[in-house]
């Protein structure tokens, strides 16, 4: 059960909003943390952090959680460039760190990979995806207890911070008749047209 894994109120926050237990959620979990206390910042009323995570993977879902910033506030940023790695600002201290996974930290062993690949392609037994679960919330529990020096480097950022989240006003869009942000419609042969219909 997960509460064994980690009885933290906040990772049974993380926990139900992801859904499931699993190592990239732990990943997630620890890496918001070292943010929130190398920043000494609190989750996150309204826009007083800003993070980008540099994943899509389980890991931003406990981000999103423990530091407060959501896509809907406009301060929980995505950047696709697949990498374990995690930035936080916090706006009245003005400072940023960066945490990013060390090389082999989160490695899966052979049988955990092997049992990975019979499971996505839809090959695994009941015994399998059993024990895919148990190897599974084991990673988790490893990667919940170990040094956070051996999982992150950390660095400080300094950068210019990303702009508070604007409210505009939409414009339709002249090919699909969609309403859209006015600064995502771009001019086209003389229409206005949004970004779904540009094909971007």
């Amino acid at each position: 059960m997960p509460e064994r894994i980690m009885p933290s109120s906040d990772y049974q926050k993380c926990l139900e909003f992801h859904g499931h237990e699993c190592p990239g959620l732990a990943i997630g979990f620890r890496a918001a943390k070292a943010c929130l206390d190398w920043l000494k910042e609190k989750r996150a009323e309204d826009e007083e952090l800003v993070a980008i995570v540099e994943t899509d993977a389980c890991g931003a879902d406990a981000v999103q959680v423990l530091t407060g910033c959501t896509f809907g506030k406009g301060n929980f940023l995505f950047r696709d460039y697949g990498k374990q790695a995690f930035t936080l600002f916090g706006r009245r201290s003005g400072r940023g760190v960066r945490v990013c996974l060390r090389p082999g930290a989160l490695e899966p062993a052979a049988r955990h990979r092997q049992l990975m690949e019979r499971i996505q392609r839809n090959q695994a037994t009941r015994e399998e995806r059993e024990e895919f679960g148990r190897i599974h919330r084991e990673r988790a529990r490893e990667i919940l207890e170990k040094p956070l020096e051996e999982l992150f480097t950390l660095k400080e950022i300094f950068q210019v911070f990303p702009a508070k989240a604007m409210i505009e006003p939409s414009k339709q869009c002249q090919v699909c008749g969609e309403p859209a942000k006015a600064s995502k419609i771009q001019i086209q042969d003389g229409k206005e047209i949004c970004r779904s219909c540009l094909g971007e």
